[in-house]
């Protein structure tokens, strides 16, 4: 488990946040939002204000990273590159959460490593992680100014067009039904968003297209929801493309395994980020999966 509890022992009394900096190294920042967080407990209670003292024992709830083995695929002194599997989440969802790629990052690579962008859990492939905060703040800003560019590869449903431009805007509806609680939407009052496809194969047999995907903005869920717009779900998708009462049963862990292969012919999202291409520290970088996605998508089929 990521998130431990342990007890402390504190000889002098002295402001919880500085014993966490002094002892453990943290942050006057992260000291001081661990405490807002609740993470530092007195006889069972969280602490309420940063500048509390503690003496004698605490408990205190923190990140301790563990690995499964996963190896990044591309590193530098500055950044590593991490082909996420399927189902592994990027970060935890809670303190709860028994594994995510940020444990394999920051136990490999230590507490300043960190994440700089996002894949949606079920998609597979390229994640880039900063060893440190100075990479982390440049990677971000690149990210934010557009500088990344991104290929996904994705199954879809039926034979799709040689190419298509896809600029339908898309918007998180914020509400308090099961269904909107994931769900992304083309609206017009949506963001403006654009994604670029192209058919790389079609498979008769199945009736499904390999399909390229270029997105040049960065909204969530963007490709699989450009995609169901235009009548080629991705195959394997839980949500969009599906019947209500599914999608609240996958959102509510309710929906079994058979059920969702036979309503999406994949056990899993067949979506698999292939290729980042960018420019850090005036050197090109062009990073390519070496997973074979086409075979993954068929093996993943033929369990239908």
């Amino acid at each position: 488990m990521p998130f431990v509890k342990k007890k402390f022992v504190v000889q002098k009394k002295q402001r919880a946040f500085l014993y966490l900096v002094k002892e453990m190294g943290y942050t006057h920042k992260e000291a001081q939002r661990m405490i807002a967080k609740g993470r530092v407990l007195v006889n069972g209670e969280p602490l309420t204000k940063a500048g509390a003292d503690i003496e004698g024992e605490f408990e205190f709830i923190y990140f301790e990273p563990i690995t499964k083995g996963l190896l990044p695929v591309y590193e530098t002194e500055e950044f590593v590159v991490f082909d996420k599997p399927s189902g592994v989440l990027i970060h935890p969802q809670n303190r709860y959460t028994p594994y995510s790629l940020i444990d394999e990052l920051k136990f490999q690579y230590g507490r300043d490593a960190n994440i700089a962008h996002r894949i949606d859990q079920e998609t597979s492939g390229l994640v880039l992680c900063a060893k440190n905060k100075e990479s982390e703040r440049d990677i971000k800003i690149m990210f934010q100014e557009r500088d990344m560019k991104k290929k996904y590869l994705a199954m879809v449903h039926g034979k799709f067009d040689d190419t298509m431009t896809v600029t339908a805007p898309l918007l998180r509806a914020e509400d308090e039904s099961a269904i909107v609680r994931m769900v992304v939407r083309v609206d017009e009052n949506g963001k403006a968003s654009k994604t670029e496809f192209k058919r790389l194969q079609y498979f008769p047999d199945l009736d499904m297209s390999l399909v390229e995907c270029k997105p040049h903005t960065g909204r969530q869920h963007q490709i699989r929801v450009h995609l169901f717009h235009v009548k080629h779900p991705i195959v394997g998708d839980p949500i969009y493309g599906q019947d209500e009462k599914d999608i609240v049963r996958f959102l509510d862990r309710e929906l079994p395994l058979q059920e969702r292969i036979e309503n999406t012919a994949s056990p899993r999202l067949l979506l698999h980020a292939s290729e980042l291409a960018f420019n850090l520290y005036g050197k090109d970088y062009h990073i390519k999966s070496k997973l074979d996605f086409e075979q993954v998508a068929r093996d993943n089929i033929n369990k239908f």
